[in-house]
């Protein structure tokens, strides 16, 4: 069974730096694309990045281009999101996605709290 784990959330002072990361288990995603969504309260679920298998193609929102980095690291099945300069607007719960063919997968999210 594929899960997806997202861990690295937290509250963090405006300005400030997290980390997010997705470790994937049940099988292996080194050939897919692997993304970051989150979701806002009162608000819908938004793209935020983008990252192919070999990390050659990326992709960001534009709300967090210059600020957001994603990676991966392959042989970890994980992917990462480094964020700096966070804004309030930042606040959300933060989701790990994966799409294999017809499937979609998601974790169950991990908060990102940002005080201003």
């Amino acid at each position: 069974q594929v899960q997806l784990l997202e861990s690295g959330g937290g509250l963090v002072q405006a300005g400030g730096s997290l980390r997010v990361s997705c470790t994937i288990s049940g099988r292996a995603f080194s050939s897919t694309a692997m993304g970051w969504f989150r979701q806002a309260p009162g608000k819908e679920r938004e793209f935020v990045a983008r990252i192919n298998w070999n990390g050659l193609s990326i992709d960001y929102a534009d709300s967090v281009k210059g600020r957001f980095t994603i990676s991966r690291d392959n042989a970890k099945n994980t992917v990462y999101l480094q964020m700096n300069s966070l804004e309030p607007e930042d606040t959300a719960v933060y989701y790990c996605n994966v799409v294999s063919g017809l499937t979609e997968y998601w974790g169950q999210g991990t908060q990102v709290t940002v005080s201003s």
